[in-house]
């Protein structure tokens, strides 16, 4: 199909941003680019999904979708933090470029997101479940909710507790003649878990349980409730593709399966190693049939995502975005892409700055804060494993794998071979100088390039790390990472 591009001037705060519009080659024509449609999870790690060899939960939809698909098995997010890894795919910036790296920080009027790009280029844009760009994790607000013309469909929305309850109407209700972008974001499988009863559930003592957990029937009992909701992820991600396949589109979409941070236990959530960072991403794209089925090992990018998007619509070139467009990785799953992905580590409940620089087999982190431990957040340590690991922590039961997350100082430099160790237990930093020295050079390359920080006045623990209750320097914001580079205005993207 041919198209005709007519400019459309787009003014954000004072930035000017030329998008092009896609028209069918006459007027009687459809438009027929691809839908898009991402399924995004809320707190699941790699790991945690059938396609990716866990042989105890039951995520049969998607595994479906990874037959029919590609599965990335080296797709890094830029951050283990739910608001701010949100914002950064969608606009395809690393969080201390979109102003808002810290979780339930505000996004600025600035920031242009993958959204707005396809609505100003003719798709129809919708946005159904978990909200959480910037500061609002329900209510669709701040600078992204003119991009959408659908929203809502939240647990307080008629989307129930998983926040899926409305995606097959939305997909139902849409208009016919344009394309469509579609973000379908579940408030599954993130903590408080509900007694929801309609899939079966696991049985707490089928489990196996890692060593770095404290191996109780609170901690059994928390997994098995873990692994029902990722299950009620899939099961939803089902529904709506049954939907697409009841409209003769599914051939016609890209759809993606993602997570925006780990699981929200110990080692994962907000940590900068494989299980906090390290997201499922599968993608179907059409045309691809002869990819079915088949795994990619290249390293790829969470910012990448967004300009890959862009690319299928036909948007043109974004400036604004660092990451890299990577669909002759989906079309070519042999192919090298990038030698380097970055994340970093903001505040989420507590103080922190850690930096983050891996390729396909090594993991390196500079940690800013060494005299904080690495608990994670309040919801990780307030759940059954975490009682249960911060009461064997105070008893002084708990084994050297199982405390490290309470000890204090902390390496300030860390490098492991996540290949080779893949709970990342071994630092080996002293005995690979070599990797570690060029590493840090890589790293320190991309914090100057993209502007990064490490202000003095972060923000602080909002919580006491002991009894996890609020403190007196609660709802106090410190100094956003990036802020004195005005970072936000820097489309630098750093080493690739």
């Amino acid at each position: 199909m041919q198209h005709i591009f007519k400019n459309i001037p787009l003014c954000i705060a004072g930035m000017s941003v030329t998008l092009p519009s896609a028209m069918a080659s006459g007027s009687d024509k459809p438009d027929n680019r691809p839908n898009i449609l991402i399924f995004i999870a809320d707190d699941i790690s790699q790991r945690d999904l059938g396609c990716y060899g866990n042989s105890t939960v039951r995520t049969p939809n998607i595994d479906a979708l990874a037959r029919d698909g590609v599965k990335f098995n080296n797709a890094v997010l830029a951050t283990s933090s739910s608001s701010p890894s949100r914002v950064s795919i969608i606009t395809g910036r690393y969080p201390h470029n979109t102003g808002a790296c810290e979780l339930h920080s505000p996004v600025g009027d600035e920031q242009i997101s993958l959204a707005g790009i396809l609505k100003g280029t003719g798709y129809y844009t919708m946005q159904a479940g978990k909200w959480h760009f910037g500061n609002s994790a329900a209510k669709p607000s701040g600078p992204f909710a003119k991009d959408f013309d659908r929203s809502g469909g939240n647990s307080k929305d008629g989307g129930g507790e998983s926040g899926a309850g409305r995606w097959v109407e939305f997909l139902r209700e849409r208009p016919k003649d344009r394309p469509f972008f579609a973000w379908f974001a579940a408030h599954d499988a993130h903590r408080n878990w509900d007694n929801d009863m309609s899939l079966p559930r696991y049985d707490p003592d089928s489990l196996e349980i890692e060593p770095y957990f404290v191996d109780d029937r609170q901690t059994r009992e928390d997994f098995a409730s873990y692994y029902y909701e990722v299950s009620r992820f899939d099961h939803s991600v089902g529904l709506a593709i049954e939907e697409l396949r009841r409209q003769g589109i599914y051939d016609n979409t890209v759809i993606i399966v993602m997570a925006d941070n780990g699981r929200p236990f110990a080692r994962a959530k907000t940590r900068l190693i494989k299980d906090g960072i390290w997201t499922p991403l599968i993608i179907r794209y059409p045309g691809n049939e002869k990819n079915a089925g088949k795994e990619c090992n290249s390293l790829v990018s969470a910012i990448d995502i967004a300009p890959t998007l862009a690319a299928a619509a036909g948007a043109g070139k974004i400036e604004s975005f660092q990451g890299k467009d990577f669909s002759k990785v989906i079309t070519a799953p042999g192919k090298p892409f990038r030698r380097y992905a970055f994340a970093e580590h903001n505040w989420h409940d507590f103080e922190a700055h850690e930096r983050m620089v891996c390729t396909w087999n090594y993991i390196l982190i500079e940690n800013n804060r060494p005299d904080l431990n690495a608990e994670g957040a309040i919801d990780i340590m307030g759940g059954g494993s975490g009682v249960s690991l911060r009461e064997g922590n105070a008893a002084g039961n708990l084994t050297d794998l199982q405390a490290d997350i309470f000890r204090t100082p902390r390496p300030r430099i860390l490098l492991y071979d996540h290949v080779t160790d893949p709970m990342q237990s071994e630092d080996i930093s002293d005995q690979r100088p070599d990797i570690t020295g060029k590493l840090l050079e890589i790293l320190g390359k991309w914090k100057i390039d993209t502007g990064d920080s490490t202000p003095e006045a972060l923000t602080p623990d909002w919580y006491d790390r002991t009894s996890l209750k609020k403190n007196e320097k609660a709802n106090t914001r410190g100094e956003m990472p990036g802020k004195s580079g005005q970072a936000t205005y820097n489309n630098n993207p750093g080493p690739f």
